[in-house]
């Protein structure tokens, strides 16, 4: 690992391709505030990648938090409990955020916020305890992907997994709650980058965050010179401020050197990847037993009157954030889920906050507006962009033939649709759309054979 100044490491690689976006970290100085109690929420049974949970109460029942009210018996899932107090008045379908249906349970809050009596610290003395553990608190991964943690780190210690990559990059503009934790909760870090590296035996842990954030560099700069270190075996590294560097395999590359191969993950070249929200959640649960039934989230943009840092129990309605937040000071023009690049739209505001939503943004028509469409000049700008070496206008052109031996071939499943491509047009073209597009088709193929 390259060495930089005063003990802190420097990327091993910069990462290829990415674009310099104007980051606007609006609430980066506002502490987390809790909302008040929600009068219901809705909780959907699909907020992580894999098979959605069951519904396991019925209307009609009183539940507490913390309580489980859905699980699975499939392995890539993750229970879900509630997050508030109070009578579960409906079990029914609701539109998510993505525009997916799914079941979910609806609690009407009783305003108490009551603790499950069966709330306790989990006994944790083996690897399979510390699993289990993950598993029973229903982390799934909190920097926006979602992926079921339990999954992550249950991988064969005879594989050679060397290095726990912690990412506190928070490389989409806007979103602010991972820096904020790097300010607020440090020594839950710590404890938890310590918890880890003994249950699953990694030889080195990297906590790598961009140059941008001053503040949070001195702080885990003090998690990675703690004393108990001994054979400092755990490393700060200063990442170059460029979008995507937060991306999974982009974070490998910069902190290890080590090429993720397309269609793999970062476990096949030794190293796991987890946020840095995830992990301090982590140390939380081992000291609570309390499971994931709240998260924080940034709610910025142009049309929000009064941008927050936000602590809101799970299920809660994005419409009574927003108003929490002062509600609209302009008509907003496009509100989305997430970050500015790789967020979702959504068409209003009455749907539920889930796992892995870490922002809610708001832009009025100004700030909104796309370019118009033009034809392609053919500058390669799409290509130089692409952090994993693909051609988007070949991808693109291919697509519109439903050509699937050509996008196999040149590699349209590998795409993590970041956007750099469609933040460097010139052109105006929807490139990530034609990426989906084009991954869809495949889906389909593969669904016929």
């Amino acid at each position: 690992m390259a060495k930089g100044t005063k003990g802190v490491l420097t990327a091993v690689k910069k990462v290829r391709g990415g674009v310099k976006v104007d980051h606007r970290k609006n609430t980066a100085d506002l502490e987390v505030v809790r909302i008040p109690t929600p009068a219901k929420v809705v909780i959907p049974m699909a907020m992580h990648i894999g098979a959605p949970c069951e519904p396991v109460v019925k209307v009609g029942d009183t539940v507490a938090v913390g309580q489980l009210i859905g699980d699975s018996d499939k392995f890539v899932s993750a229970p879900i409990h509630a997050s508030v107090s109070g009578t579960v008045t409906a079990v029914g379908d609701v539109k998510l955020p993505n525009g997916m249906m799914s079941k979910a349970v609806t609690i009407e809050s009783d305003g108490e916020m009551r603790l499950w009596e069966g709330i306790k610290p989990p006994v944790v003395e083996t690897r399979e305890d510390f699993i289990k553990a993950v598993r029973d608190s229903g982390l799934v991964g909190l920097g926006g992907a979602g992926f079921p943690t339990h999954v992550k780190l249950n991988f064969d210690p005879s594989k050679g997994i060397d290095t726990l990559v912690i990412n506190a990059a928070e490389c989409e503009p806007y979103i602010t709650v991972d820096y904020r934790e790097c300010i607020d909760n440090s020594w839950d870090i710590l404890s938890a980058v310590y918890t880890i590296k003994e249950m699953l035996g990694f030889k080195k842990v990297v906590i790598a965050a961009e140059d941008n954030k001053p503040e949070a560099f001195r702080i885990l700069k003090r998690i990675a010179d703690d004393q108990a270190d001994t054979d400092d075996e755990v490393k700060l590294m200063v990442l170059e401020s460029k979008y995507p560097q937060g991306a999974e395999k982009m974070m490998v590359q910069s902190a290890t050197g080590r090429k993720v191969p397309p269609g793999k993950l970062p476990a096949d070249v030794g190293c796991v990847v987890m946020n840095v929200a995830s992990v301090a959640f982590i140390s939380r649960y081992l000291k609570t037993g309390k499971p994931l039934v709240s998260r924080s989230l940034t709610v910025d943009g142009s049309a929000i009157k009064e941008p927050k840092n936000v602590r809101v129990p799970i299920g809660t309605n994005i419409g009574d954030i927003i108003e929490f937040c002062g509600g609209f000071s302009k008509e907003p023009y496009k509100l989305i889920t997430g970050g500015p690049m790789m967020g979702l739209a959504i068409v209003g505001t009455d749907l539920p906050i889930l796992k892995q939503n870490n922002a809610i943004l708001a832009f009025a028509e100004e700030d909104a507006l796309l370019k118009t469409e033009t034809d392609c000049i053919r500058c390669g700008r799409c290509a130089m962009a692409c952090p994993l070496s693909l051609t988007p206008t070949n991808i693109v052109r291919a697509a519109k033939a439903r050509d699937v031996d050509t996008m196999k071939r040149i590699g349209a499943n590998v795409c993590m649709e970041c956007g750099s491509c469609a933040y460097s047009c010139p052109a105006g073209k929807p490139l990530v759309q034609y990426m989906r597009l084009a991954k869809a088709i495949l889906r389909e193929e593969s669904a016929k054979k």
